[in-house]
C-alpha cells in the first residue's frame, strides 16, 4: 500500500506509463491501425504518375514573348533523381536515428507517414497546376527550336515547334518549381520535426539549436535557387513552389505532432492519447484494488513522490520527457 509522504521503492507494481514500444512489440498494430492512411499514400503515387504522363496545357507563346524565352538550354545542376534523395531520404535517415535512441514506434512511424504525406500531397498539387497552367520555362525557345530557327503561325504568330515532343512537353511545365515545392515539403518537415525533438522554443535561448532546424531549410532554399540559375525556371515559380511545399509540410506535421512549443511537443499525439488512456486506467484500477493485476515483463521500478503520494516509473520518466522534465525531481506534478 503506498502511502502520501513516504520515499518508497517498490519492485513490482503495474505500468503506468508505455514504456519501450519498439517494430518487434508494437509495429504490426500501429501499422494495421494506419492502413487506410498507407493506402491513400499509394494512391497519390498513383495519381501522380497520371500526372507526368498526361500533356500539359499548351499555352499561347507568340514570337513577340521569346525574348524572355531564350535562355540557354542547360543540365540540371540538381538531377531528378536527386530530389527524393534530398526530400525523402534524408529526412529519413534523421528520424530513424531519433527512433534508435528512444525506440518510440508510434514516433517514427507517425513522423514517416507524415513526411511521405507532406511530399506526395505537394507533389500531386504541383504537378496538377503544371499541367494546368502550361507556363513556357526560360529556355522555351530553345526546346521548341533546337537548331536555333524559329517558325510561327502566319497568323496567329504562335509557336509551331520542331523539337523533340518529350522536350517540347517538358518546357510547358515551368509553374510552379517540382524541385523546390518537393525540397521545402521533405526538408520543412524536417525542420518541424528537429524544432520539437531539440526542444528548439523552450524558452531558454539557446540561438544554436535555431541554427540547427534552419539548415534543412538553407538546403531547400539552395536547390530551389539552383533551378533559376540552370534556367529551368523563373522566380515566381521556385517562389510559388517553396511556399507551397512549406505550408503543405506545415499542415502534415501539426496533423501528427503538437506545435514544437507545446509542453509534449516531442511526441506524436497517438502518443500522447495513449499515454492518457493508460493513466485513466491505472487511476480506475486504483480505486478498485480487486482488478489489479501486474505483468511481471513490464515491471519498472516505481517512485513515490513526497508531496502528493504518486507513482512513477523510473523508466517512463525518462522515456516521457517533457512531461516529466524537471517537476518530477522537484516533487511537483504538471497538470
Amino acid at each position: 500500500m503506498l502511502l502520501a509522504g513516504e520515499n518508497l521503492v517498490v519492485g513490482k507494481m503495474p505500468e503506468i506509463q508505455l514504456g519501450a514500444h519498439t517494430f518487434r512489440n508494437e509495429g504490426v498494430e500501429v501499422a494495421r491501425f494506419h492502413m487506410h492512411d498507407w493506402l491513400i499514400l499509394f494512391l497519390l503515387v498513383v495519381i501522380d504518375i497520371v500526372l507526368n504522363v498526361i500533356e500539359p496545357f499548351h499555352r499561347f507563346v507568340g514570337s513577340d514573348m521569346m525574348t524572355d524565352l531564350r535562355y540557354p538550354l542547360k543540365d540540371n545542376t540538381i538531377p531528378f533523381w536527386a530530389v527524393p534523395i534530398i526530400a525523402i531520404i534524408l529526412p529519413l535517415l534523421v528520424i530513424l536515428v531519433f527512433y534508435f535512441i528512444r525506440k518510440d514506434v508510434y514516433d517514427v512511424h507517425q513522423a514517416i507517414l507524415g513526411l511521405l504525406y507532406s511530399v506526395l500531397i505537394t507533389s500531386v498539387l504541383t504537378d496538377a497546376i503544371k499541367d494546368a497552367v502550361g507556363r513556357p520555362r526560360p529556355d522555351f525557345f530553345w526546346r521548341c527550336f533546337p537548331d536555333g530557327k524559329g517558325v510561327f503561325d502566319p497568323i496567329t504568330s504562335n509557336v509551331k515547334c520542331t523539337g523533340l515532343k518529350s522536350v517540347i512537353k517538358e518546357g510547358h511545365k515551368s509553374f510552379p518549381s517540382g524541385h523546390s515545392s518537393w525540397s521545402f515539403a521533405g526538408l520543412g518537415f524536417l525542420a518541424w520535426y528537429l524544432s520539437g525533438k531539440i526542444k528548439v522554443f523552450d524558452q531558454r535561448g539557446h540561438v544554436a539549436k535555431l541554427c540547427l532546424v534552419f539548415l534543412p531549410l538553407l538546403m531547400a532554399a539552395l536547390v530551389a535557387v539552383s533551378r533559376v540559375d540552370d534556367y529551368w525556371h523563373h522566380w515566381q515559380d521556385v517562389f510559388a513552389g517553396g511556399l507551397l511545399g512549406l505550408i503543405v509540410a506545415s499542415i502534415c506535421y501539426l496533423q501528427f505532432f503538437p506545435p514544437p512549443y507545446d509542453i509534449d511537443g516531442r511526441m506524436p499525439h497517438v502518443h500522447l492519447q495513449r499515454l492518457a488512456e493508460q493513466r485513466t486506467g491505472t487511476q480506475s484500477m486504483s480505486n478498485n484494488p480487486g482488478c489489479l493485476t501486474i505483468r511481471q515483463p513490464e515491471v519498472d521500478s516505481m517512485y513515490v513522490q513526497p508531496e502528493h503520494g504518486i507513482a512513477v516509473s523510473e523508466h517512463s520518466a525518462r522515456e516521457t520527457g517533457p512531461i516529466f522534465d524537471d517537476d518530477v525531481e522537484s516533487g511537483r506534478w504538471r497538470h
